[in-house]
């Protein structure tokens, strides 16, 4: 039979869970912490239901009539909008880190005025239709 020793494979796999071992202790901390300040916050705070504390509260205005209203569509187009320019910026950070890498230089400048014409299209059909218009 042949014996086994423990050798530098047991010391690297050792060493390998005592890193997870103290990322499962953080996490462990923070869960701990924020149960504690939930449990905290619902022994200290007061409780006392009135008619006023009970109604619907949106925006400081007390609710009057249905509860169904019209939502206006522009607002969702331009949080599609801010979602547009939002994605643009993703693509125009690395680039400008990969601009200067040899190499990459025209083949990169082209890929990125391509992407911001179809961004431009977009905003001049948006401008078109009067979509940036607030009135």
């Amino acid at each position: 039979m042949r014996e086994t020793l423990p050798g530098p494979t047991v010391a690297v796999a050792a060493d390998y869970f005592r890193s997870y071992s103290v990322v499962g202790l953080l996490a462990a901390v923070g869960v701990l912490f924020v149960a504690v300040a939930f449990g905290a916050s619902r022994l200290l705070r007061p409780v006392v239901p009135t008619p006023e504390k009970l109604l619907t509260y949106e925006c400081g205005v007390d609710p009057v009539g249905e509860g169904w209203a019209h939502t206006q569509v522009r607002y969702y187009v331009y949080a599609f909008l801010y979602v547009i320019f939002a994605v643009d910026s993703v693509f125009l950070f690395p680039w400008a880190t990969v601009f200067a890498a040899p190499g990459y230089g025209a083949t990169t400048l082209v890929e990125m005025f391509v992407f911001l014409g179809f961004l431009a299209v977009g905003l001049l059909y948006a401008y078109k239709k009067g979509v940036l218009s607030w009135t």
